[in-house]
């Protein structure tokens, strides 16, 4: 679950670490109290989205008077935001108006979580800003990493290292570093960003931007955090799965997929991937899937337009092929379904489950392996 960067810099605020002043506004009529707050211009206006290069899309501004600030707003509050990391946009509901940082040198800073060591992870560069994404595939030698014992916080030893190559205090980069973890354990992150923390002309260390990422299997125990989610950011679909407890992720194909395993799910976009289509979701339906939940994603899969035809890939353990065929014939009576269905199961009373669907009425596509049932959906998506 991402945040938006003002929630970011409150949690920030709260832990003691220095971040700029700044008002969120809904309206245009709050602009004017919102630049009386913070005094003197110049003044940034930020898009609230979770979209990243906002400001390479016209979603960060610097502006020098009111009417400049009031022309910006007017241009973002309502409309939706394209960036090149966010194609089909987001809307804009919120601003967030600052007091305008004046910038030293830019630099990034993040924690986030290497399964392959089973550790957490520092990164950072003397680089920071918004080519960190092309910094990191032309110099990766100009990016950091530091690893941190998961049952201490970082050494002195390592914030010196750090400290000696970003050129910055030992004693200003400690309390940074040291809170930013503290907030990352804390609050169950997955990545605590700050790109960029800058010095200002003063020798200030502020934290000008953040990005904080909430592991969505640690939400239960973080229901304050769960109350700040702002779901006009999702997909409406990934909306409708989350409160059916399905995970799904919409994507940009054409081959709706419904599986039970994240392992499996993925293989079987790869699968579709090599075949030569593109899958329209992630959708793990899980081990333990009802009837119900499968007709609730086979909902989800068909109130997709993108979607041609729906591939339905199931290994039987918990999740008995016959509940499967069950679910899905359910599915399809409720919903009157056009599109073909191409369905791979194997596992736990598989040949009933065949049987079900052969006998349903409904012309199911029943294929014998994965790769075969990935080929059907290329070639009927490619019609």
């Amino acid at each position: 679950m991402l945040l938006h960067e003002y929630q970011a810099k409150e949690i920030l605020k709260g832990a003691g670490l220095l971040v700029p002043d700044g008002v969120v506004v809904s309206s245009l009529e709050e602009l004017d109290q919102a630049a009386q707050n913070l005094g003197d211009f110049p003044l940034v206006v930020k898009a609230q989205v979770h979209c990243g290069a906002r400001g390479k899309a016209g979603g960060v501004k610097v502006v020098k008077t009111f009417e400049e600030l009031h022309l910006k707003a007017s241009e973002l509050l309502g409309k939706v935001l394209i960036t090149p990391q966010c194609p089909s946009g987001k809307i804009v509901n919120k601003l967030l108006i600052e007091k305008a940082s004046k910038i030293k040198r830019e630099i990034y800073l993040s924690i986030s979580t290497d399964r392959e060591i089973s550790k957490e992870v520092l990164v950072a560069s003397a680089e920071g800003g918004m080519e960190i994404e092309e910094l990191a595939k032309e110099r990766p030698e100009a990016i950091l990493k530091l690893s941190i014992d998961p049952c201490s916080e970082v050494s002195d030893f390592q914030i010196r290292y750090l400290s000696s190559k970003l050129s910055l205090d030992f004693k200003k980069l400690k309390p940074i570093v040291n809170g930013l973890l503290a907030i990352y354990r804390k609050l169950d992150l997955s990545l605590l960003e700050i790109n960029p923390l800058i010095e200002d002309e003063d020798g200030n260390l502020v934290l000008l931007d953040a990005k904080l990422e909430v592991d969505d299997n640690a939400l239960f125990r973080q229901q304050e955090i769960l109350k700040l989610e702002d779901q006009t950011q999702l997909e409406m679909l990934e909306v409708k799965a989350k409160a059916e407890k399905l995970n799904y992720v919409k994507l940009s194909g054409n081959v709706g997929c419904m599986v039970n395993g994240a392992g499996l799910a993925m293989t079987t976009m790869d699968a579709i991937k090599l075949a030569g289509a593109n899958p329209a979701n992630f959708l793990d339906v899980g081990g333990g899937a009802s009837k119900e939940q499968i007709a609730s994603a086979f909902k989800i899969l068909t109130s997709d337009p993108d979607v041609k035809v729906i591939f339905v890939n199931i290994f039987g353990g918990i999740l008995r092929c016959d509940r499967l065929a069950d679910g899905l014939i359910s599915a399809l009576k409720e919903l009157n379904v056009k599109l073909p269905v191409v369905v791979r199961m194997e596992g736990t009373n598989v040949e009933e489950g065949k049987a079900m669907l052969l006998n349903s009425g409904f012309e199911f596509i029943i294929v014998s392996d994965m790769m075969e049932g990935a080929r059907r959906c290329a070639e009927i998506a490619s019609r």
